[in-house]
C-alpha cells in the first residue's frame, strides 16, 4: 500500500491561474513529443518515469516572470489524471539543472527549477483535479541545448522523499562518472573500473540481490539507433558481484550470476535514454575491485569482441 509524502517544496511551487497571452505561443494542446500516458489514482509501479529530453528554444519566463529555464514549443510529456485521495508529484531529474513547466487542467500554470533538491524541480498538489496535465521540462541558462532527463509522476512524494531511506537514488551523481554512447560506438567494450559493493540491501528492490552504493556507480546515456544489436552491461571481477540497473524507462533490472559469479543484464532493443548502473557484491562487507563493461557485442563466454 502507498503511504502519502509531505509536499515537497510547496512555498517553491508556483502557479499562474490565468495564462497570459505569451503562453499562447506554446503548442499546450499537442500530445507530448515522448509520449502520453492515463493514470488513475493508486497507480502501480509508482512513481511512472519516463526518459526525456530537458531544454529548448523557448524562454519560459515568457510564461511568467516565477517560469524559468528554457523549454520546448510543444510538450514533453501528456498525463491523463484521475484523480482520488493522494497527492499528485510531478518532477524531473537530470545531471543538468533542469526546470518544469506543467499545466494543469484547470488552465493554471505551475512552475518550479530547485525545490527536489540537486537542481531538480518538482510540483505538487494536495488535492488534484482529474484531466490532462501538460508536462515541459526545461533546462536553466543554455538555450536551445538540451539533456537527458527523467520525468517523475508520483503519489508518494519526489525522488528525495522516496530515497530518505538510503536506497539506491539514481538523482544522485555517479560515483565513477557517466559517458555518451550510441548504437556502434567503438571501442567496444567500453570499460570503467569500480569497486563493487555499498551499505544498501539490494533486495529491498523486487528481483534483485545483494550490497550497492546509495548513489549510481556509473550513468550511460545512450543512443539508440535503427537495426541495432542489443546493449549489454556486465561485470568482471574475482569477487562474487550483482548488477543493478535503473534504465530508460525508469525500471530496476537485477541480475547476480549470468555468466559464472558474474553479472550480466542485456536489453534486446535498448531505448534511447539514462541507464543508471550500480555494481555490488553478493556478501555484504568490503569494497571488490570489479571492471563494468558495456556492449553491443557480448558472447556466450562471457567476453566482448571488437566490431
Amino acid at each position: 500500500m502507498k503511504t502519502v509524502g509531505r509536499v515537497v517544496g510547496a512555498a517553491a511551487v508556483l502557479a499562474l491561474l490565468t495564462a497570459p497571452a505569451q503562453a499562447q505561443n506554446l503548442n499546450s494542446g499537442a500530445t507530448g513529443s515522448y509520449g502520453q500516458v492515463q493514470l488513475r489514482a493508486g497507480f502501480e509501479p509508482d512513481p511512472h518515469n519516463v526518459t526525456v529530453n530537458a531544454g529548448g528554444g523557448y524562454d519560459a519566463s515568457r510564461i511568467n516572470e516565477s517560469c524559468r529555464g528554457y523549454i520546448d514549443t510543444r510538450p514533453s510529456f501528456s498525463l491523463r489524471y484521475r484523480a482520488g485521495e493522494l497527492p499528485l508529484y510531478i518532477a524531473a531529474v537530470s545531471d543538468a539543472d533542469a526546470t518544469i513547466v506543467v499545466r494543469a487542467p484547470d488552465g493554471s500554470w505551475h512552475c518550479d527549477d530547485d525545490s527536489a533538491g540537486n537542481l531538480n524541480p518538482i510540483v505538487s498538489w494536495e488535492t488534484p483535479r482529474n484531466g490532462r496535465y501538460q508536462i515541459w521540462v526545461g533546462r536553466f541558462g543554455v538555450q536551445s541545448e538540451t539533456s537527458p532527463a527523467v520525468l517523475h509522476i508520483s503519489e508518494i512524494g519526489g525522488p528525495s522523499q522516496q530515497q530518505a531511506g538510503g536506497g539506491p537514488d539514481y538523482s544522485l551523481d555517479p560515483a565513477y562518472g557517466a559517458v555518451d554512447l550510441a548504437a556502434g560506438f567503438l571501442p567496444d567494450p567500453h570499460t570503467i573500473g569500480i569497486a563493487a559493493g555499498g551499505g544498501f540491501d539490494a533486495s529491498a528492490i523486487s528481483g534483485c540481490v545483494g550490497w550497492i552504493a546509495q548513489a549510481p556507480d556509473y550513468r550511460v546515456h545512450w543512443t539508440a539507433g535503427s537495426g541495432q544489436l542489443p546493449l549489454t552491461f556486465h561485470v568482471t571481477s574475482d569477487a562474487d558481484t550483482t548488477l543493478v540497473i535503473n534504465d530508460a524507462h525508469g525500471n530496476w533490472v537485477c541480475n547476480d550470476d549470468g555468466e559464472g559469479l558474474d553479472p550480466v543484464v542485456s536489453f534486446e532493443s535498448a531505448p534511447s535514454g539514462q541507464y543508471d548502473v550500480w555494481v555490488g557484491t553478493y556478501a555484504q562487507g568490503d569494497l571488490q575491485q570489479s571492471a563494468l563493461h558495456v556492449t553491443e557485442v557480448y558472447s556466450a563466454n562471457g567476453h566482448s569482441h571488437q566490431h
